[in-house]
């Protein structure tokens, strides 16, 4: 994406999407390109559908990113991830795919994903995707989410 479009969320009542197709996520240009740092999002709420059986499934979702030239805009990130709710795809499509829409959209230097999904069938599934190697200097936080134990 090479045409900067400005943001059409901000400051407007918005429908929710109902679906991953008909969100759309925003970027907003960095202002501070050429400075390495990392962003982090948490999304300690994120929600999709089984694909099979329709039934629910949470996640705990961490994205980081260094930016390059763009930032993703927060509040077209909210929306987006939202509308996974209606939405019915297994643990790692919905994982990668939402790291591969932000990689789409921004470009950035580098990205990864964690999903933290919570147990289906007695069974975590933990997802991890990046974009290749971190940036050497960068601080890189731990994600802070602890492995799933149950009660044990």
């Amino acid at each position: 994406m090479s045409t900067f479009l400005p943001p059409t969320l901000l400051g407007q009542t918005v429908a929710q999407p109902q679906s991953p197709e008909e969100a759309r996520l925003e970027r907003v240009p960095n202002p501070h390109p050429g400075t390495l740092y990392l962003t982090r999002f948490t999304a300690p709420e994120f929600t999709s559908l089984c694909p099979v059986t329709g039934q629910p499934d949470f996640a705990h979702l961490v994205i980081d990113y260094v930016a390059d030239g763009w930032l993703v805009e927060s509040k077209a990130l909210k929306l987006y991830l939202t509308s996974f709710r209606n939405h019915g795809a297994f643990h790692e499509d919905c994982t990668v795919r939402i790291g591969k829409d932000i990689v789409a959209l921004l470009e950035p230097r580098w990205l990864r994903i964690g999903g933290y999904w919570y147990p289906r069938g007695g069974i975590p599934i933990d997802v991890f995707w990046q974009t290749g190697t971190p940036p050497e200097g960068l601080w890189l936080p731990d994600q802070g989410v602890p492995p799933y134990r149950g009660r044990g």
